[in-house]
């Protein structure tokens, strides 16, 4: 039953996630941590993380640790099987349509409405993080780790690998 359910919980947000793994993060989210509790929100946002900071797609590293953690190998080759096979099936079955309508006014109307929501999700998602990070590891520490997170990235064009790195460096170290 638990390859059936990584099956489900990872080919919805293959489905559903338009984009890749941005828009297929908060979908993952909910199937693993609010329907089948594999991972609580901290644990899911440490994936995110480490994740993040390896080389590839995002959806398949989720899928694969998730479902190794859940069911070994088999579990990891199912869910990145499952993150894949949506993309695949429209690939292989939709392909010839995609190059007739690819320059289509209402396919690019229908992109551009589509960012606000992906906006949105990735929004609560960071707020469902933030909430979770000020209740472990308490305010200062919290906001320490989102200015000069935002001073990295923004102002000083430093690499996300490096901030991730030095945020988990400094969860180690301090808290």
């Amino acid at each position: 039953m638990i390859y059936v359910q990584l099956f489900i919980a990872f080919f919805i947000p293959g489905i559903l996630g338009y984009g890749g793994g941005p828009a297929s993060i908060p979908l993952v989210e909910n199937e693993v941590v609010h329907r089948f509790h594999w991972l609580s929100v901290h644990e899911f946002s440490e994936v995110i993380a480490i994740g993040n900071a390896l080389p590839g797609p995002i959806a398949t590293k989720m899928a694969g640790y998730i479902g190794y953690q859940q069911a070994g190998v088999l579990g990891a080759v199912v869910a990145v099987f499952a993150t894949v096979a949506p993309s695949l099936i429209l690939m292989i079955g939709l392909l010839s349509i995609l190059k007739k309508f690819k320059h289509s006014p209402k396919v690019k109307r229908m992109t551009n409405y589509i960012r606000p929501t992906i906006a949105v999700l990735l929004g609560a998602m960071a707020y469902r993080f933030f909430e979770e990070s000020y209740v472990d590891a308490g305010l200062l520490h919290t906001l320490i780790l989102v200015v000069v997170s935002f001073l990295l990235l923004e102002k000083w064009k430093v690499h996300p690998a490096y901030v991730i790195v030095g945020s988990l460096l400094y969860g180690a170290v301090l808290l």
